[in-house]
């Protein structure tokens, strides 16, 4: 399947993967604007982004119900949740506040980012087809789009809510595409098999991965090219501008090599890739080096999650699938997590340069990770393991 034939067959969640890069590509390039409005160090404003990951983890437990009830209008209410939500971080000064605001940024994003991965599951099952590269590949350009955006507004000297503001209008006017029609699988006559604890646990643990991954270069890239490397603002905003572009180049070939390769080789490599990047940004000695080593950890990066969450839908019955990637979303989304928090202590004790060394660690215990779950795969689910 083209990438364009498979975002056709799932434009209605590509849209909602629109509606979430391009806020968090818009955070990402404030970071700097924001961290200095807050007063804050790098240990504290690690902390405080702890706000948004509880809102995350929070929504991922309740977003299965949710569901439930909202049926056809589900990412149309999320999208309306995470528009209102943005317009508070970007004016407050207050930490505390600030934290609050982000838990409720999170419950709304967490809310439509788990409803939009199970639509993309049940049309991969659908029409037996990947998807889900491509539609985490929108999120990546809209992810791009947003930072190149607050790039010049930074330079014109925007504060960041007019900025949210903006693109929560863009949010609200694609709502007529998010509306999407929802079919409720119930579980197969005779079905006895377990609650598939460790396929959501192995896949949720190499989503938590690549996202932990992610996060800390969204969060912390602006700084690190801006204050490690003296770069200034539109410089900054291009670090997490080349990882959403590279990100979305490499999701947008996932979708051609899923459907050629296993998933399991596939992350085997790019976590080879994506933690050579980690340690090029790095050790850069000039901001250009720097985006070098974005754009190569964005690569290798950007299929491990997708993939992660694709293979949790394959390897649960139809009946438990929204429920399980759910689930593994609850993990892997805890990157958000622990990232921040991490990053900033790390920052804080031994500068941003061993932090991002320690991003390349981490991004290489998606190995042994990706070779237990082709170990957990049943005999009568090879064929789902390969699209």
């Amino acid at each position: 399947m083209s990438i364009l034939n498979a975002l056709s067959v799932s434009r209605r969640p590509a849209t909602a993967f629109v509606v979430v890069g391009m806020f968090w590509g818009c955070f990402a390039a404030y970071v700097p604007v924001i961290k200095a409005q807050l007063g804050a160090s790098d240990a504290l404003f690690g902390t405080l982004l702890l706000g948004s990951a509880t809102g995350l983890v929070s929504a991922m437990w309740l977003a299965p119900r949710a569901d439930r009830i909202l049926g056809p209008r589900g990412m149309q209410v999320g999208a309306v949740l995470l528009a209102i939500a943005w317009l508070l971080p970007g004016q407050v000064t207050l930490p505390l506040v600030f934290a609050v605001a982000m838990a409720f940024v999170g419950l709304a994003s967490g809310l439509l980012d788990v409803i939009m991965n199970a639509r993309v599951s049940e049309l991969e099952a659908k029409h037996n087809r990947p998807l889900m590269n491509a539609n985490h590949a929108m999120f990546s350009v809209a992810y791009a789009v947003g930072a190149l955006v607050v790039g010049f507004t930074r330079e014109a000297g925007l504060p960041p809510t007019p900025v949210f503001v903006g693109f929560g209008v863009i949010a609200l006017l694609l709502l007529p595409l998010l509306r999407m029609d929802v079919t409720y699988v119930a579980a197969e006559d005779g079905y006895d098999g377990g609650y598939p604890l460790w396929p959501i646990v192995l896949c949720g643990a190499i989503v938590l991965v690549a996202f932990m991954s992610e996060a800390t270069v969204e969060a912390w890239s602006a700084l690190h090219v801006e204050r490690t490397l003296g770069g200034g603002a539109a410089e900054g905003a291009l670090g997490p501008a080349m990882l959403g572009i590279t990100m979305a180049v490499g999701r947008f070939s996932g979708q051609a090599v899923a459907a050629r390769m296993r998933e399991i080789p596939v992350v085997i490599g790019a976590s080879v890739i994506s933690a050579t990047g980690a340690v090029i940004a790095a050790l850069a000695p000039t901001p250009v080096v720097a985006y070098v080593g974005f754009g190569i950890l964005g690569l290798g990066v950007s299929v491990i999650g997708p993939m992660g969450l694709a293979l949790v839908g394959k390897l649960v019955a139809p009946h438990l699938r929204t429920e399980a990637i759910s689930r593994t979303a609850v993990i892997g989304f805890s990157g958000f997590f622990f990232a921040p928090m991490l990053m900033g202590l790390m920052s804080e004790a031994f500068g941003l340069r061993i932090a991002f060394l320690g991003v390349a660690v981490l991004l290489l215990t998606a190995l042994p990770l990706a070779l237990l779950v082709q170990q957990e795969k049943q005999p009568g689910q090879s064929n789902q393991m390969g699209n």
